[in-house]
C-alpha cells in the first residue's frame, strides 16, 4: 500500500482526499516509478478543488509533474534504479499522476533526470519552469535577442512568470513584469525584472494597435491581455502564448500581424516531443541554480496538498510548491 491524493466523483459529489492505495489500482504502463517529489500547479489545484474541468476520468490521482526512481520496467530505455522525470502527457488528467508515492506510466513519457539537477530541483522547476524555457526557446527561434529590446512577461507572480523573469534576466534581456500584485514589486525586481507594471494596463479592452513598447513577450494570461500585448509589440515582435489565466478568448484584430509582422507563437508543454523536452531541460540545468529555486519555492508534505490547493485558487500562494510525497 502507498499514499496518494485521490479525486472521486459519484452520487456523493466531487471530492479529493488523502487515500491509502494499492499497486493493483494503478493503471497500465511499462514503468513503475517510486516517486520522490511532485508539485502543485494551477492545473492540479483546479483538479483537486473541482473548479475546472481538468479531470477526464475517475477516480484520479492528480499531479502533472513527478521525479523519482524506476522500481520496475519493461521499457527498453529504462532499468530499475534509473532516476527519471515527467511533465505533462495528460498525467493527472487522463492517467494517474505524481501526487502519490508510486506511479505506473508509459515509459515513452519519461526522460532521464537532467545531469546537474536533483529530483527536488527538477520539481522546484516543474512544468512552470519547463514551460517558461519552451517559451524562451520560441522567442529565440524567431530571432529575439537581448539586443532586440524589452521583453514583457505577463502573469509575473505565477510560476511561469517567475521563471520567465529569472531566466530572461540571466540571459541578458531587459524584462518588464506585469502583475496584479503591486506589493510584490520588490520580489519581482529581485528575480530580475527591470520594470514592473500593473496588469490593469493590459487587462481591459484596448485598441487594435498601440504604442510599440516591447520586442517580445511571454504571456500566460490570454484574453484582453494577450490582445493588448500583440497590439504593443514592436515591428516583427514575437509573443509566446502559454496560458489562459484571464480567459481562453482572444478579442484581437489582425492589425498587429499584417501591419507590424507580429508573430503569435503557441507554446504547448503537455504533448511536446521528447527532443524538445530534453533540449529544454538541458538549458534549465544551466540556469536553475539552487539559490534561485530556494527563493521561489517552498516544500509541503502530501498531507497539506488539498489545503494548499484551495489557497492557490484563492490567490494566496506565491511561486512554486514542491510536494514531498513521502512525508
Amino acid at each position: 500500500m502507498f499514499n496518494g491524493i485521490l479525486i472521486e466523483k459519484d452520487e456523493q459529489g466531487y471530492r479529493a482526499r488523502l487515500a491509502s492505495l494499492a499497486k493493483t489500482q494503478l493503471p497500465a504502463g511499462d514503468v513503475l516509478v517510486s516517486v520522490s517529489y511532485s508539485t502543485l500547479n494551477y492545473k492540479d489545484a483546479l483538479a483537486i478543488t473541482g473548479k475546472g474541468p481538468v479531470v477526464r476520468s475517475f477516480p484520479m490521482v492528480p499531479g502533472v509533474d513527478l521525479a523519482g526512481r524506476v522500481e520496475e520496467s519493461s521499457h527498453p530505455a529504462f532499468k530499475v534504479g534509473d532516476e527519471v522525470l515527467l511533465n505533462g502527457w495528460g498525467v493527472g488528467e487522463k492517467q494517474w499522476g505524481g501526487l502519490a508515492q508510486k506511479a505506473r506510466l508509459n515509459g515513452d513519457w519519461l526522460i532521464p533526470l537532467p545531469a546537474g539537477l536533483t529530483p527536488w530541483q527538477t520539481m522546484a522547476v516543474g512544468t512552470a519552469g519547463y514551460t517558461a524555457m519552451l517559451a524562451i526557446m520560441a522567442l529565440e527561434k524567431n530571432g529575439v535577442t537581448p539586443d532586440s529590446g524589452k521583453v514583457l512577461v505577463t502573469g509575473a507572480n505565477g510560476g511561469v512568470g517567475h521563471f520567465a523573469i529569472a531566466f530572461l534576466s540571466r540571459l541578458g534581456y531587459r524584462v518588464v513584469a506585469s502583475t496584479g500584485r503591486p506589493e510584490e514589486t520588490a520580489h519581482l525586481q529581485q528575480l530580475g525584472a527591470a520594470e514592473v507594471i500593473n496588469r490593469t494596463v493590459l487587462s481591459a479592452p484596448g485598441r487594435p494597435l498601440g504604442k510599440e513598447q516591447w520586442a517580445a513577450a511571454i504571456d500566460s494570461v490570454g484574453s484582453h491581455t494577450l490582445a493588448n500585448v500583440c497590439a504593443g509589440l514592436q515591428y516583427q515582435g514575437t509573443v509566446a502564448a502559454c496560458g489562459l489565466a484571464q480567459g481562453m478568448d482572444l478579442p484581437a484584430s489582425v492589425a498587429p500581424f499584417i501591419l507590424r509582422g507580429v508573430t503569435l507563437a503557441g507554446v504547448d508543454s503537455v504533448m511536446r516531443p521528447r527532443a524538445d523536452r530534453v533540449a529544454a531541460w538541458q538549458r534549465l540545468a544551466s540556469l536553475a541554480d539552487e539559490a534561485l529555486l530556494q527563493s521561489i519555492s517552498r516544500e509541503i508534505p502530501l498531507g497539506q496538498v488539498i489545503e494548499t490547493a484551495n489557497d492557490l485558487m484563492a490567490g494566496k500562494v506565491r511561486g512554486r510548491v514542491v510536494v514531498d510525497v513521502n512525508r
